[in-house]
């Protein structure tokens, strides 16, 4: 661990204070706070990197640490209090309650869904949901997938079949080669790069075909740490908002910041800021102005509600919830109530 380092200003302050009150004690460092990321740094997560850059976070007497993003998930980390604060979606966030994770979702990074299904604009052959019936999908290995996809195209006339192979990020490659015939994107960042790659697509977005909105990326934390430690929460949710106003506000400025602040992760300049534009010029960081972060209870309901109905909520031992959970208790708001 680097020391820190000593301004001037910063010792003329402890020599004055040491002369006018020789007993004081001298004062603690700020406590600390840490977050998890959910991938590699991106857009996403650019309200963390503003917060920590402009000082939000040491104004309100935090030292917040953006963690190394790593193998084991944000969830697991802020479950096993590894992580004080992690970035989360809501179907991790429901389905890991479900089996028993002590998560809690506290901040709406993005107030809609920002993903979609994506196939090669040339293909004539797909016209509808419908038309995804016996056709090879990209997937990423998660059962919210198959439940999606299914859903989507029984919504559309079919019978919801379609054959699955599990690629992870190479399925973007193997759609624009053909191997596959279509995959889920993140518009704002897959869907971006594709744009400024000059990749003609198109889409089916999942709320015209039966699918719930949800804020696809949030921010959550622990019951107990929340229990345990409610005002640091509170001062790192309300400077957190602050990061990502700031960035909606200003978001070349902001763009330029999460660049320098990734060290070295992001190379690509010109997708950061068009990514970062088209959060914001989409609405997709806050609905109204002071309004970042603020989550939305008949969406977590919604998406909640279509996750137990599709069997995906399992127990600890892998079988279907047998009864509906609260929904209402997988989030706060509370902690930005006055912000």
């Amino acid at each position: 661990m680097s020391r820190p380092s000593i301004t001037r200003r910063t010792a003329l302050a402890g020599i004055l204070s040491l002369a006018a009150a020789p007993l004081t004690v001298r004062a603690a460092a700020n406590p600390k706070v840490s977050v998890a990321l959910d991938w590699t740094p991106n857009t996403n997560h650019v309200g963390l990197y503003v917060a920590r850059d402009r000082n939000f976070y040491r104004d309100a007497g935090l030292d917040v640490e953006i963690l190394p993003y790593t193998d084991t998930s944000a969830a697991t980390l802020v479950a096993s209090r590894v992580a004080d604060f992690g970035v989360l979606g809501s179907i991790g966030l429901m389905t890991q309650r479900a089996a028993g994770a002590d998560l809690i979702g506290t901040f709406a990074i993005v107030q809609k869904e920002t993903g979609r299904v994506v196939f090669k604009a040339d293909r004539s052959d797909i016209q509808t949901p419908k038309d995804l019936e016996g056709k090879t999908y990209g997937g990423f290995g998660s059962a919210w997938e198959n439940a999606l996809l299914g859903s989507m195209i029984r919504k559309a006339g079919g019978k919801g079949e379609f054959e699955t192979v599990t690629l992870g990020t190479s399925a973007y490659q193997a759609l624009d080669n053909g191997a596959v015939d279509f995959t889920l994107e993140v518009y704002t960042w897959e869907g971006v790069q594709a744009e400024l790659e000059k990749k003609a697509q198109r889409a089916f977005v999942y709320a015209d075909y039966g699918v719930p909105d949800e804020h696809t990326a949030i921010l959550g934390s622990s019951n107990a740490y929340l229990a345990e430690k409610p005002d640091l929460a509170r001062a790192f949710m309300q400077a957190t908002r602050k990061g990502y106003e700031f960035a909606a506000d200003h978001p070349d400025e902001a763009a330029a910041i999460l660049i320098k602040g990734s060290d070295g992760a992001l190379m690509n300049a010109e997708l950061v800021h068009a990514s970062l534009k088209a959060l914001v010029d989409g609405a997709y960081l806050r609905t109204t102005p002071g309004k970042a972060g603020d989550m939305n209870p008949a969406k977590m309901a919604d998406i909640g509600n279509y996750l137990f109905d599709a069997g995906i909520l399992k127990d600890a031992n892998g079988a279907p919830l047998a009864q509906r959970p609260d929904f209402s208790a997988a989030f706060t708001n509370g902690l930005l109530a006055g912000s």
